[in-house]
């Protein structure tokens, strides 16, 4: 048999690398391996415009591999609103985010950007855009201790940066965040659609994940549940929109009239029309500076398939979401779902507003969650 010599062979080799470009083949790229971060989109259907078939309700998912992956699910990370998935990847000041976080401890981490917000492209037919004003990002998100328009504001000490105009327009850091702020659909029944529906093709193609939410996206994580509760192995809530049925500290409009969506969920005995909900104000508040929960009026109905799901609701010191999240861990109490509501300063964790992802403290509150969902999610 004819064998080519050590040498024949390297020569080979360098003639075969030389025809396919100059270059050899990048070790990343082997059969059997993965590469460490990329995007895909899922979702999405072609309508037609005047302008020709465009695509819709796509939704831009990008995903952060650690080298060696120790924990058995992924995390997905959804924002909230006026934001995308950059509230994860790190703050305005320029520290680690939570994606990297994750990553480090050994998780797969999916990043999206919400359908019609930032990456995924928007469409005119999906409804009317809105944007908050730079006053409206300070007064609730990054300066409200000088604001005080909810009693717990003055105890924010976590954003970024220092002297007199921090959090304020023209404070870099500031700025830096309102850069990153963008138009969103107005219409939470049409945003909750969509995303119930994009991660659940998200989830049919990666398999069972744990599902982080904040703030708008809170109630996604509901709908999502609801829609594929086999596959979401865990819940971190961090000040989910809430309470149920009502909104509270800037106005009491009603909201959620399904309790915790605004979208049909299931519920056992089964509910065909959000008015087939009784419910009924807590008699007085469960303490100083909180709001009256909204409950069912007993016997309640049930929320079968968020029953099991591990689920951690966050609340931060100086939020305005401090007044109520209580409310939405009730909620879900009184409907079967058992969760752990944890507010930040009780495991010292003090100080942090709404935008606890990217304020001073946020791989301490990373840690934090990283635990409970060692100790949590099975």
């Amino acid at each position: 048999m004819f064998r080519l010599s050590a040498k024949s062979r390297f020569v080979l080799l360098v003639a075969v690398i030389l025809a396919s470009g100059g270059c050899a083949v990048d070790s990343s790229t082997r059969a059997g391996s993965e590469p460490n971060q990329g995007y895909f989109f899922v979702g999405g259907r072609y309508v037609e415009t005047e302008k020709g078939p465009l695509m819709e309700r796509q939704m831009y998912v990008e995903y952060q591999k650690p080298t060696r992956v120790k924990q058995r699910y992924p995390i997905v990370m959804i924002h909230g609103a006026a934001q995308t998935g950059s509230n994860f990847t790190g703050t305005p000041d320029g520290r680690k985010g939570w994606a990297e976080f994750f990553v480090e401890r050994g998780y797969v981490v999916y990043i999206v950007d919400q359908p019609a917000r930032g990456r995924s492209p928007y469409n005119d037919a999906l409804g009317p855009n809105v944007r908050f004003p730079s006053s409206q990002i300070e007064q609730r998100f990054t300066a409200h201790e000088k604001f005080n328009l909810w009693p717990q504001a003055k105890l924010h000490t976590q954003w970024p940066g220092d002297g007199p105009g921090k959090g304020q327009r023209g404070d870099p850091i500031f700025d830096q965040f309102y850069a990153s702020q963008v138009q969103y659909l107005g219409s939470n029944p049409m945003t909750q659609q969509l995303i119930r529906d994009a991660a659940s093709a998200l989830l049919d193609k990666i398999g069972p994940a744990i599902i982080m939410t904040h703030s708008q996206s809170g109630a996604f994580g509901w709908a999502i549940a609801d829609a594929r509760p086999k596959l979401v192995k865990g819940i971190i809530a961090a000040e989910p929109s809430g309470p149920p049925f009502r909104n509270a500290v800037f106005s009491e409009e009603p909201a959620r009239l399904w309790g915790m969506t605004d979208i049909a969920i299931t519920y056992d005995p089964p509910v065909t029309d959000p008015k087939q909900m009784a419910v009924v104000e807590q008699a007085a508040a469960d303490g100083p500076n909180l709001t009256k929960c909204m409950m069912q009026k007993e016997p309640a109905r049930r929320l079968p398939t968020l029953a099991g799901i591990p689920i951690l609701i966050l609340a931060a010191e100086s939020s305005y979401h401090a007044a109520y999240d209580h409310c939405t861990s009730k909620y879900l109490t009184q409907a079967g779902v058992q969760n752990t509501f944890v507010r930040l300063e009780t495991v010292g964790l003090r100080g942090n507003g709404h935008m606890l992802m990217i304020e001073k403290n946020n791989l301490e509150i990373a840690d934090f969650i990283d635990q409970w969902m060692t100790k949590n999610v099975r």
